[in-house]
């Protein structure tokens, strides 16, 4: 059995997977009426409820704490505090136990996770809170070429590699500081999907996107001055928001997929709960003869089951740290998806 700990930013998860199975997935989300995520209270938040969601973990699971074998946890990336706060108790159990600990990084377990939906070799759109990257693992080469290639040199340094990312805000915290804006509250995704539901008044706004890189920090303005002037509907600018964004998410995975020629986009990320982004990847897929999949809502969001199921695929592969040597694992906050030296494939 092998437990899972997430905690990069406003949930605290804990999960166990045995096999490939997750056995139990509890999350607890800190939220705020007004305003986004404050760091130093989601931790303390974090801190608060770490006891009770590893208890409730355990009695899904239905299991002894005995049984488990190791500790994966989100090492990087993250709110620094609240990263902290899950490597702290992550200590504590490992200490407790006398089991071994695995880091993870967070953005690659997301990743990882795609295989519960039978996905294989996909180019992941990865769209959350903080983080929007385009990834894939390059891992063909051309033995006839002479000349050096970039997929040779991924495969050479077993590294996943980002084709395509945000050039300022993650999506989500983009849909969230606009939804903070209108005084919606956070956490504002679910919020501005349920109005865009109400709409189907489009309204153009800057379409902002560069070979596989986006930005979003102009459309946000843009929404801004057009919520304050008074002379638009919420409800017509969630749905324009959507319809816009969504559609330059799916066109630089589009452009992923023709440039690496694989055949599966994985979704992954909170954002991707949203029905109408997944429908529109959906139909781009069946237009392009490629496989679509998107793994069940408790696997988008941030959760300890997709850490706990990353976890169990290195420590298989002899990649932990043992229980004498967990004082000196730190957090790496910074932590980007291509600077993790994939050993596991």
């Amino acid at each position: 059995m092998i437990l899972g700990i997430e905690s990069t930013a406003h949930t605290f998860g804990v999960a166990v997977v045995d096999d490939g199975k997750v056995l139990s997935n509890i999350r607890n989300m800190y939220t705020t009426e007004k305003g986004g995520i404050i760091p130093v209270d989601s931790a303390k938040h974090h801190r608060e409820v770490c006891e009770k969601v590893y208890e409730d973990a355990l009695v899904k699971a239905g299991i002894n704490e005995k049984q488990l074998i190791a500790v994966a946890f989100s090492q990087g990336p993250g709110l620094a505090p609240c990263l902290l706060a899950g490597l702290h108790f992550t200590k504590k159990i490992a200490v407790k136990l006398e089991i071994p600990v695995i880091p993870v990084n967070h953005c690659i377990a997301h990743l990882e996770i795609g295989a519960i939906t039978g996905a294989s070799d996909p180019v992941l759109l990865y769209c959350s809170g903080a983080n929007t990257q385009i990834i894939a693992y390059a891992s063909y080469s051309d033995p006839h070429s002479n000349t050096t290639n970039k997929f040779a040199e991924c495969k050479s340094s077993g590294k996943y590699r980002v084709f395509g990312e945000t050039l300022d805000l993650g999506v989500g915290n983009f849909i969230d500081t606009f939804a903070r804006y209108a005084g919606l509250g956070f956490p504002g995704g679910p919020k501005i999907a349920e109005l865009a539901e109400k709409s189907k008044n489009y309204i153009e706004l800057p379409y902002s996107i560069k070979g596989m890189d986006l930005a979003f920090s102009g459309i946000l303005t843009k929404l801004d001055q057009m919520f304050k002037s008074g002379k638009y509907k919420l409800e017509d600018l969630s749905f324009s928001l959507q319809e816009t964004v969504f559609a330059m998410l799916v066109e630089a995975a589009e452009r992923a997929l023709a440039h690496t020629g694989k055949k599966e986009l994985l979704l992954g990320g909170g954002v991707a709960c949203n029905k109408r982004l997944q429908e529109m990847a959906r139909i781009m897929c069946e237009e392009r003869g490629c496989k679509f999949f998107v793994p069940e809502n408790q696997f988008l969001v941030d959760n300890a089951g997709m850490i706990a199921f990353t976890g169990e695929i290195l420590f298989k592969k002899g990649i932990f740290v043992s229980v004498n040597n967990v004082k000196d694992i730190d957090i790496l906050p910074r932590e980007r998806t291509d600077d993790v030296l994939v050993k596991w494939k």
